[in-house]
């Protein structure tokens, strides 16, 4: 497991303006992160806008969605955006998806689609995965073709990561996890900022249980929400809980330590549990920062 080498990430998606956020996307370049992933709210920039905007200000820097929420979009729209995109970022892209975050009914809403029961979701999310592996098989395949795929409407699009962009798929229950086992990439373990790192192993341990031989295959993603233990107070509204408190009680979400010390940390559980691509909140990019250049791509 602890072949794979460590990616980092940045999750962000809040700008006061265009130049800021362009200058977001090439400082974490510049830092050395991987991939600047956006999340899928109706309180922060709409992820395809700004994940192309921030395609046109880097050059290296991978671009994903962190997650879509699959209910909120038909299967046909996200496979048309995940190949526009990756187009357009010179292969770039890696499309993360999920069944819904907490909270995300009120978007739901606020657009006035239909949420439905988890299993509703669940179906909509695997359908949305189907739909877009085959229009990038279609792509390719007609890219291949003696017409080039031209019909009346034009030539069809071709992804440039082929056979298409990696597929994240974040999950915290059984189902999920089957589902991300089966058809992700990569897969990032949903665990609650309460979590420590025994409730880290239990989820790692499920993903195993039910990817069986595909397990090794699996790139396996988590988020951290904080690096420090001096924690501003604005991150207890994103975290549900007093961020000293969960540092008193072992969050395996909130990095502390000196940066070698923090570097140990995330090596010890990619050696024992496989996690080797490390997102973190974007408010904590230059804190990680020292990590990042120590550990990237080792």
């Amino acid at each position: 497991m602890a072949d794979r080498p460590f990616r980092f990430g940045i999750v962000a998606g809040l700008a006061a303006t265009g130049p800021t956020w362009a200058e977001t996307a090439r400082r974490a370049e510049n830092l050395g992160y991987d991939s600047l992933l956006v999340p899928d709210t109706l309180w922060t920039l709409s992820p395809w806008v700004a994940l192309g905007a921030a395609a046109a200000a880097t050059s290296t820097l991978r671009l994903g969605t962190f997650v879509l929420n699959a209910p909120l979009r038909t299967p046909a729209a996200v496979a048309h955006e995940t190949v526009s995109l990756d187009l357009v970022s010179g292969g770039r892209f890696e499309l993360g998806l999920g069944a819904g975050r907490p909270g995300g009914e009120a978007d739901a809403a606020r657009l006035g689609l239909p949420w439905g029961t988890p299993g509703e979701r669940i179906g909509r999310l695997s359908e949305t995965i189907r739909t877009v592996k085959e229009a990038l098989a279609k792509s390719a395949a007609d890219a291949g073709s003696p017409t080039g795929g031209q019909a009346a409407r034009g030539p069809e699009m071709r992804a440039v990561q082929q056979p298409g962009p990696p597929i994240l798929v974040a999950g915290a229950g059984r189902r999920l996890l089957t589902l991300a086992a089966r058809e992700a990439d990569i897969v990032a373990l949903g665990v609650a900022p309460t979590g420590t790192e025994y409730d880290l192993a239990a989820k790692v341990g499920e993903l195993r249980d039910v990817a069986g031989d595909r397990f090794d295959r699996l790139e396996i993603a988590y988020n951290l929400a904080a690096i420090g233990s001096e924690l501003p107070g604005w991150l207890a509204g994103q975290l549900g809980a007093d961020p000293a408190e969960l540092v008193r009680s072992g969050s395996a979400a909130i990095l502390s330590g000196t940066p070698a010390e923090m570097a140990d940390t995330l090596r010890r559980r990619r050696d024992a549990l496989g996690i080797s691509y490390i997102t973190v909140n974007g408010a904590f990019m230059d804190q990680l920062a020292p990590v990042v250049e120590a550990l990237a791509g080792r």
